[in-house]
């Protein structure tokens, strides 16, 4: 993996990252489809944002708008779905857009951060500080440890890996939000206190967390739209069934947009246990509290709120509850 990472970095050099507003340099055509507007996304909290679009003219675009470079942006011909993630940068850009098949095989020219990005993602076996090291200037070392480590990692590794950038990246947003998780993270270790909340239920009844404590909860944040939730689902159920009478309890928080999604996840599954969201999608708010960056995920809790496990899943999360429920709650 040691010489993958050098590669990185002989190709790509060490660009400046100070991130500035210009205009957009950024021309390109859309292929194998019949689009009428090409749309500009902002990236916020795995979330877009439309800023601008164009209309598409026998099959080209040309977008010149003020934005801050460089960084993550989404192009797209429906806002509906995700886009073409493209790191965006100062000077002439050109993409040839292709929606089949999620964008992938869309092409950007122009972009030595796209260059970068696109390299990590066809790379196995990364490991972040090492491209880090080889990468300190780049935006895509912040983006990739924002986005595809930050779950992965402890507080203190976080913290580790966010020195290791140059100082022109300290002030982005993806290492601001960094620097917050791990400080939420500090206060989720096993031992520490659950944060209370209250959110409503399906029917928009307001649910308090600690007003629902006994025996052993699990804090289980999913979304109907999720696959790997969704996959998980029967392991739960089942796990809901052999321990609930033992004191066993279950509170999902969903991450979903909507609420008729929610509710048929919630039925489809049969999910049986008390279900809870704000339909924030990654802006919910109990979410941010317990620093949940990707799900499926999870926070097992006592009776007076105390975190015991985390993250438990399928045979992992029977055998603790087994071994916890063999004493007495």
């Amino acid at each position: 993996m040691k010489k993958i990472i050098l590669g990185f970095a002989l190709f790509f050099g060490v660009a400046q990252t100070q991130a500035q507003e210009s205009n957009l340099q950024l021309k390109g055509t859309v292929v194998d489809t019949v689009a009428q507007y090409v749309y500009l996304q902002k990236f916020h909290n795995k979330m877009f944002t439309t800023i601008d679009s164009v209309k598409v003219k026998d099959g080209s675009f040309s977008f010149k708008t003020k934005i801050k470079t460089p960084e993550l942006y989404g192009l797209s011909v429906n806002t509906e779905s995700s886009p073409l993630y493209v790191f965006l940068e100062k000077g002439p850009i050109t993409v040839k857009l292709n929606p089949k098949k999620y964008y992938n095989n869309s092409v950007v020219e122009g972009s030595v951060s796209q260059d970068l990005f696109e390299t990590y993602k066809k790379s196995k076996d990364v490991e972040i500080s090492k491209f880090i090291i080889e990468n300190p200037k780049s935006i895509v070392s912040a983006y990739v440890l924002y986005r595809n480590w930050s779950y992965r990692l402890s507080p203190e590794q976080i913290r580790e890996n966010i020195a290791l950038l140059d100082k022109s990246l300290q002030t982005t947003t993806y290492v601001k939000e960094l620097k917050d998780l791990a400080l939420v993270l500090d206060g989720l270790a096993v031992g520490k206190k659950a944060p209370d909340f209250t959110a409503n239920d399906p029917n928009g009844k307001p649910i308090r967390f600690y007003e629902n404590l006994k025996g052993y909860t699990l804090v289980d944040f999913w979304a109907s739209w999720c696959g790997p939730c969704r996959r998980e689902n029967p392991n739960i159920v089942k796990t809901y069934k052999e321990f609930h009478d033992k004191g066993f309890n279950i509170v999902g928080i969903s991450l979903d947009k909507k609420k008729e999604n929610w509710i048929k996840g919630i039925q489809d599954d049969n999910l049986t246990w008390t279900h809870v969201s704000d339909l924030l999608f990654w802006n919910s708010a109990v979410a941010k509290l317990y620093g949940i960056r990707a799900i499926p995920g999870n926070y097992l809790v006592d009776s007076k709120g105390v975190i015991v496990a985390k993250n438990l899943q399928g045979e992992e999360l029977q055998a603790t509850l087994k071994s916890l429920l063999d004493k007495k709650i």
